[in-house]
């Protein structure tokens, strides 16, 4: 059963503010998402630039964004972890790591694909 509330713009523009909200306090509270944002305003004049097709600069683009997806992703699953307890646990280290390992294989996968486009 839906939870009443509401819907249409209401609903639209409700979810626009709460998504802001989150950019505000992910830029606030996370380093690593504001150097990730660094590299995104770097790489896009740069994937403007060295993409020979629109395809390849979109490609370039999407990546390095995809980083920045994830990194909010993981920024929540540390939030979440983080007001369950402090206290040390090995589910909340896994899922901890998980979420960083998850940001690596982004930062992996951005790189390799710029570096099979830029190389090839």
């Amino acid at each position: 059963m839906a939870k009443p509330g509401k819907t249409g713009f209401g609903r639209v523009s409700d979810a626009m503010q709460y998504s802001a909200q989150g950019l505000r306090a992910q830029w606030h509270h996370e380093a690593a998402f504001r150097q990730e944002v660094w590299l995104f305003i770097v790489a896009l004049p740069l994937a403007l630039w060295l993409g020979e097709t629109a395809l390849e600069k979109a490609l370039m683009i999407f990546v390095v964004g995809l980083v920045l997806v994830v990194e909010t992703i993981n920024s929540s699953i540390e939030a979440v972890v983080d007001r369950i307890s402090d206290e040390k646990h090995e589910l909340s280290g896994r899922a901890k790591d998980l979420g960083s390992a998850a940001v690596m294989l982004a930062l992996v996968l951005a790189g390799t694909v710029w570096c099979f486009l830029l190389f090839s």
